[in-house]
């Protein structure tokens, strides 16, 4: 099956980035109501899947689409509502607001069987992502698409914007470390949106035999990647800020530590700390319903690091070490601090070597680079919003990229 990804058109009359509203994929109807037509359609989607206020299903039924047309959902890590914590098992069911049948890929399936997707005509997927490796709405869009190419079934990709997409850094992933949490050979922060990442799974040939899906993009509108968004709907319990979202890159390695990342408190991924680290600052996890599902040291006073006021002076545009390795450094059983989960967050078993032998950041982040050039020519093949300028659908100032 010959792979296509669609750019369909839009217009846009401002010449002016900083003036021009963003819309997501799902806030432009007028381009995917007309390709759904009358097909029956499966939708990836969750909490996040909204047009305004409003659920892209209710969007949907709404527009004209029949509730008869929505033949079922797939819901990713975290559930169709948003309401499971890390981790935690999803399982099939029946969504209670719209009676619409639930089936599970963070369960016992990860990718969805023939059996599941007989009778569907097209699948619509439409999930936020925050823009890095580990996060596994991308290895749910892989599996997507994997299923979508073996059962000739075309994919619709509503864009949504990476609020972590100006800059690309970290490690590239070693294949002998590929799981559900990095299945592909890009970096930590890996600068694409949803639809662009979807581009390069297809051409790059990552799809199982080689397969290629029938792919279309609605992509953003007044989107670029050096230009982040605020996100209106947190992407996933545990990432409730922007300022979450733009540490988790850094501080998500610490879920492959002993350290915790400050699950089970009111700023994950914005502290860290442990009750052996020496330090003033301290917190306490406690289990949180649908968010902290037994957190690291539940009821222990941690001592570590706050990171809830960092802002860099030179801007969002690097992972950072610097807490991972002070953390290292400072804690009394270093033969105890890795667990066998970070060599998979970060893709490579080179990283916790490194660090163990005292390597500091700019030694490490040098080894980094030659394949960081080589992913980022890979990268350019697949852009769809122009990099470090503007470019929009049918703007008159620049061409958009087809």
């Amino acid at each position: 099956m010959i792979s296509t990804i669609l750019i369909l058109q839009g217009l846009m009359a401002i010449c002016s980035p900083d003036q021009i509203p963003v819309k997501s994929g799902a806030d432009r109807p007028d381009h995917y109501l007309p390709v759904i037509g009358s097909l029956r359609i499966a939708l990836v989607a969750n909490h996040t899947s909204v047009v305004g206020e409003r659920h892209l299903v209710d969007t949907l039924l709404a527009s004209g689409i029949s509730k008869e047309q929505i033949v079922k959902v797939f819901a990713p890590e975290h559930g169709f509502r948003g309401d499971r914590a890390a981790g935690v098992k999803v399982e099939d069911g029946t969504d209670p607001v719209t009676g619409i049948p639930v089936v599970s890929l963070y369960g016992s399936n990860k990718k969805p069987g023939a059996d599941v997707l007989e009778g569907i005509e097209m699948v619509v997927f439409d999930l936020q992502d925050v823009g890095t490796r580990f996060y596994t709405y991308i290895s749910t869009l892989h599996y997507v698409m994997e299923a979508c190419a073996e059962n000739d079934i075309p994919l619709m990709v509503l864009d949504r914007p990476n609020p972590n997409g100006g800059y690309v850094d970290g490690p590239v992933l070693d294949l002998a470390f590929a799981s559900f949490v990095g299945m592909h050979r890009i970096p930590v922060v890996y600068g694409l949106t949803m639809g662009e990442l979807a581009g390069m799974i297809n051409g790059e040939g990552w799809l199982k035999g080689g397969v290629h899906c029938d792919l279309t993009v609605i992509p953003c509108e007044g989107y670029f990647h050096e230009k982040f968004i605020s996100l209106p709907v947190s992407p996933s319990p545990n990432l409730t800020s922007d300022h979450a979202i733009r540490l988790y890159p850094s501080t998500c390695f610490f879920e492959g530590t002993v350290m915790s990342e400050g699950r089970g408190t009111d700023t994950p991924f914005e502290v860290y700390g442990h009750p052996d680290l020496p330090g003033n600052f301290s917190f306490t996890p406690e289990e949180i319903p649908g968010v902290a599902r037994n957190p690291k040291f539940e009821g222990q006073t941690c001592y570590g690091g706050d990171l809830r006021d960092f802002v860099p002076e030179e801007g969002w545009n690097r992972l950072r070490l610097q807490w991972l390795l002070e953390a290292y450094r400072a804690f009394p059983h270093k033969e105890k601090f890795f667990t066998s989960y970070f060599d998979k967050l970060a893709g490579t078993d080179a990283l916790r070597i490194q660090i163990e032998a005292g390597w500091d950041e700019k030694r490490i982040r040098a080894t980094w680079q030659d394949e960081l050039e080589q992913y980022n020519t890979v990268r350019e093949k697949y852009l769809i919003y122009n990099e470090n300028k503007w470019s929009f659908p049918g703007d008159r100032c620049s061409p958009y990229p087809a």
